[in-house]
C-alpha cells in the first residue's frame, strides 16, 4: 500500500506519548525510529548520532510509521521501545567510587572507570612501560642526594568544568596518601615524599623523595588519585587561606572537613556531577539506576579527543547477557569469571573474541597490624598457615585459568626479575604447622568485595590449612571487604598512632605491586636491593602474597585499538583510542 506523508498523524514535540519521537512534525514510533538508525548507520550496533534524526531519513520513517503502525502513538495499548543500544564496557569492580585513592576505591578497582576520568602522570602500558601523559603534566627528575622531581603542568589541562588544573590537585594527593589519620586514603607512594614545593594556582611544582626512596616516582601520581581540588574545596567550605594551612599540616580541623569530601564526595552511589569534574578525555555524565556509570567525551580535555563519544561502563553484579542481548556490551574486563555463556563461540556470526590469563596484579591478604595481629611475629605465625599452593590451585579450578602461586611482593607476576628471588619465594610456599601454632586458639576474620565464589572458595583453602594450626579462619565478606575495614594502627605526623578501629583482620584484594609497599623502592638493575627488600618484607609480614589474578577478557573484532591490559586500569587503559569500525 502507498501512503502519503500526511498519513501520519500531525505533532508538536512535547505531545507525543512517551512511545513516540516528533519527526518532521509527525509522531512515529521510536521502535521504527530506531529500526531506521541502525539501518542507515555506519555501526552494526548504534546510530552514529542517537539523540537526533537527520533530514534524509525523516521521510523514510513517516512512511515506515505510516505504513506498519499507524495507531500505535494514539493508542493505549501501544508496546513499549526496545531497551537502548549503548556502547558497554563490563568491568570486574562495583564502582563504587571514582576515587582511585582511597580505602574503597583501592578495595574495589576504581581504576576501571577512572583511568581516562583521571588518568595518570604517567600510564602503565601493556608490556609494562611508563607512558608519559605530557597531555597532563611533564616531569623530570633531577640529580642530588635525594630524588627531586620536576613538574609542569600542561598550559591547556583543565577541568571540564574550565577551570585549570594546578599543583593543588597533586599535593592535595600526597596529603591524603600521608595522613591516613584523617583520610580514609591508601597512597602508599605517598609515604615516600619528603616534601611537595606548590604554590598555590601554579603550573610548576616539585617533589622531593626522602632519602634512598623515589625510584618509583612515574607511579606516584596514579589513575584516580589526583582529583580536583577546587570542588573540593568549595564542598568543604574552606577558604584559600585555610586550604593552604590545612595542606600545610596546621589544620587539622579544616583538613578533615577536605577529607570528608574527598571521600563521600566521591561515591558514585551519591553521583554530584559538581564535585566530580574531569580532566581526563572523558568526563562523568550521570549514574544509571542499574548501577552503569555513563562516560562521556570531555571537551576540555587538552589532547586528541576520545573517538567514542559515549561508553557505559557496566559493574561486575550486571546481568551481561541482557545487556549484550541489546547490543550494549562491546568489551569486558572481568576478573575470575570462568564462562562466558553470553558469547556463542560456535555461532557463525559471533563477533566476539573471549581469552583467559594470569594478570600482573598479585591476590594477597592485606593485614591488620593491631589487635591479634599486631606483631610481626604474629603475622609470620598467621602467613605460615596459608598454603599458597592450594589458594592458587582452587582459585585456578574457579577461573578456568592457570593462576601460579605466589609469595613475592615487589614485582608484577610476570616480571622477570621474579627469577632472581625465587629462592625467597620457594621458603615461604606451603605450610609451616609448627611455626604457625604460636597463633592457636586465635580466630582471623577475612574479609573481599563479595559475593565471589572463587574468593569464598580460597578462605575456605585457608581455613582448611590454618585449622591444621589451631587457628579459627572466618569468612568475614558479609562485613566487608574494604581495607578501611581492617583494624589497624596508623602514623601520626607528630610520631605517634591512631587506631582505626576495624571488625577484619585480614582482606582479600588484588594489588598493584608497584604501588605498594613505601618503605621499600624497586629499581629493576638492582637485583641485591630487591632480594633485600624482599626478605625485610617476609619480616613484617604486611601482607601474604597468595597468586596472580586471574582474567577474563571479551572484545568485539568490530572495535579497534583494543589492546589488553592487565595493570590496574586493565584493557581501559587507552578507551579513549578505541574505535568502531563495522564490518
Amino acid at each position: 500500500m502507498r501512503v502519503s506523508l500526511s498519513a501520519v498523524p500531525p505533532c508538536l514535540p512535547w505531545a507525543c506519548p512517551g512511545w513516540c519521537w516528533c519527526v518532521a512534525g509527525r509522531c512515529v514510533p521510536s521502535v521504527v525510529v530506531q529500526g531506521v538508525l541502525a539501518l542507515t548507520s555506519s555501526s552494526p550496533h548504534r546510530p552514529q548520532k542517537r539523540r537526533g534524526v537527520w533530514p534524509g531519513a525523516r521521510t523514510a520513517l513517516a512512511v515506515l510509521a505510516a505504513g506498519a503502525v499507524l495507531a500505535a502513538c494514539g493508542g493505549e495499548d501501544a508496546p513499549p521501545p526496545p531497551p537502548p543500544d549503548h556502547f558497554g564496557y563490563a568491568v570486574g569492580s562495583e564502582l563504587r567510587t571514582s576515587n582511585a585513592g582511597s580505602t574503597v576505591g583501592v578495595s574495589d578497582h576504581a581504576d576501571y572507570v577512572v583511568a581516562r576520568v583521571y588518568p595518570a602522570a604517567f600510564v602503565a602500558g601493556p608490556k609494562g612501560q611508563m607512558i608519559p601523559n605530557t597531555d597532563l603534566v611533564a616531569a623530570q627528575a633531577v640529580p642530588g642526594r635525594q630524588k627531586k622531581i620536576l613538574y609542569r603542568i600542561h598550559e591547556q589541562a583543565r577541568y571540564s568544568d574550565g577551570v585549570p588544573v594546578t599543583c593543588d590537585d597533586f599535593h592535595l594527593a600526597v596529603v591524603a596518601g600521608q595522613r591516613q589519620d584523617i583520610f580514609p586514603s591508601h597512597i602508599p607512594l605517598a609515604e615516600q615524599v619528603d616534601q611537595v614545593d606548590c604554590v598555590p594556582g601554579s603550573k610548576d611544582f616539585s617533589v622531593l623523595f626522602k632519602e634512598g626512596l623515589g625510584d618509583r616516582w612515574r607511579q606516584l601520581f596514579s589513575a584516580g588519585t589526583v582529583l580536583p581540588s577546587h570542588t573540593i574545596q568549595q564542598a568543604a567550605a574552606i577558604t584559600p587561606e585555610a586550604w593552604s594551612a590545612a595542606l600545610a599540616g596546621m589544620d587539622d580541623e579544616a583538613l578533615q572537613a577536605i577529607a570528608t569530601q574527598w571521600d563521600e564526595g566521591f561515591r558514585l552511589s551519591e553521583f554530584r556531577p559538581e564535585m566530580q569534574v574531569s580532566y581526563g578525555p572523558y568526563r562523568i555524565d550521570s549514574v544509571r539506576e542499574d548501577g552503569g556509570v555513563v562516560l562521556v567525551r570531555n571537551e576540555s580535555w587538552a589532547g586528541d579527543p576520545a573517538e567514542v563519544a559515549e561508553i557505559v561502563v557496566w559493574p561486575k553484579s550486571t546481568d551481561l547477557a541482557a545487556k549484550n542481548a541489546t547490543g550494549s556490551v562491546e568489551i569486558a574486563d572481568l576478573i575470575g569469571v570462568p564462562t562466558v555463556d553470553w558469547v556463542d563461540r560456535n555461532d557463525p556470526t559471533n563477533h566476539f573474541d573471549v581469552s583467559f590469563g594470569a594478570g600482573e596484579l598479585i591476590e594477597e591478604l592485606v593485614l591488620s597490624n593491631d589487635g591479634v595481629l599486631a606483631s610481626p611475629e604474629a603475622r609470620q605465625a598467621f602467613a605460615a598457615c596459608i598454603d599458597q599452593p592450594a589458594i592458587a590451585a582452587v582459585s585456578s579450578s574457579m577461573a578456568g585459568v592457570e593462576t601460579p602461586p605466589l609469595a613475592t611482593r615487589l614485582l608484577p607476576y610476570g616480571d622477570p626479575l621474579n627469577d632472581q628471588t625465587r629462592d625467597i619465594a620457594e621458603a615461604h610456599l606451603g605450610i609451616d604447622v609448627e611455626r604457625a601454632s604460636a597463633l592457636a586458639g586465635q580466630q582471623i576474620h577475612i574479609g573481599y568485595m563479595g559475593p565471589d565464589p572463587r574468593k569464598a572458595a580460597m578462605v575456605e583453602a585457608m581455613r582448611a590449612s590454618c585449622a591444621q594450626a589451631g587457628i579459627d579462619i572466618v569468612d568475614a565478606h558479609d562485613v566487608g571487604g574494604s581495607v578501611s575495614q581492617l583494624h589497624r594502627q596508623v602514623p601520626t605526623p607528630w610520631g605517634g598512632v591512631n587506631v582505626l578501629p576495624g571488625a577484619l583482620d585480614a582482606v582479600l584484594v588484588g594489588m598493584d605491586p608497584l604501588l605498594q609497599y613505601p618503605g621499600a623502592d624497586v629499581d629493576p638493575t638492582d637485583v641485591e636491593g630487591v632480594r633485600a627488600a624482599e626478605v625485610t618484607l617476609w619480616e613484617e609480614v604486611p601482607t601474604v602474597p597468595l597468586c596472580a589474578q586471574p582474567r577474563t577478557f571479551v572484545i568485539d573484532r568490530q572495535v579497534g585499538n583494543v589492546v589488553v591490559n592487565t595493570a590496574s586500569a586493565g584493557i581501559g587503559w587507552n578507551m579513549d583510542r578505541w574505535q568502531e569500525n563495522p564490518q
